[in-house]
């Protein structure tokens, strides 16, 4: 996701962060009453969004479901927590038919950023996996061609988790009748295979010892 940039310094109701969004130039997540302000996202970041999209639009629009990248709300908890998903796809009939706020996604995506990592992994996926509907919250890195992929049957079942790290590799979304491949997600964007010699060497090199 884009890093959120800086708490603004009032308090917010539901009602004026609402209407706060509906005039502002700029994104902002609201957490309990506090208010961020949403950072740009790099032209990669704006890339993977797009991939992905892309790759899931078709299918989902053959089964009466929406794809949404960056600019639509969700709301993870009515009254406390509200955000934007990076990738965000819906079946939920009242959600295809919402201007602005979705309740009810089967996919949720957020392209990982160094700065937001820990947060979407831990903070954010422990509230995303809260919300019913929810079938698939894949975590797609920026710095090597990889994808966590949770995902589960039902809203009772447990959650699995798997790592996709190869291009013929895929997440199957049932509910969109399609599959998410690493190769369409990665095409065409020089991001190196966890395979590759040198994949991820730069950051391990910048760590202290």
């Amino acid at each position: 996701m884009a890093s959120p940039q800086r708490r603004l310094p009032a308090r917010y109701t539901v009602e004026e962060y609402m209407a706060l969004e509906e005039t502002a130039e700029h994104r902002h997540e609201f957490y309990q009453g506090e208010v961020w302000a949403m950072a740009g996202a790099t032209a990669l970041h704006n890339e993977l969004c797009y991939s992905c999209t892309a790759a899931l639009k078709g299918a989902a629009r053959k089964q009466g479901c929406k794809v949404f990248s960056e600019n639509v709300q969700l709301a993870v908890a009515d009254g406390r927590f509200y955000t934007y998903p990076d990738v965000m796809a819906t079946c939920h009939d009242e959600d295809v038919l919402a201007e602005r706020t979705m309740r009810n996604p089967v996919l949720l995506i957020e392209v990982l950023s160094p700065s937001t990592a820990d947060y979407d992994r831990v903070w954010k996926r422990f509230r995303y996996q809260q919300l019913p509907s929810l079938r698939h919250y894949l975590l797609v890195s920026q710095q090597y061609q990889a994808v966590d992929w949770y995902h589960r049957a039902s809203d009772t079942a447990d959650w699995q988790h798997q790592v996709l790290t190869m291009p013929d590799e895929a997440a199957e979304i049932p509910e969109l009748a399609t599959r998410l491949l690493l190769a369409d997600i990665y095409a065409d964007l020089g991001v190196p295979l966890v395979t590759d010699d040198n994949a991820g060497m730069e950051k391990q090199n910048d760590r202290p010892e």
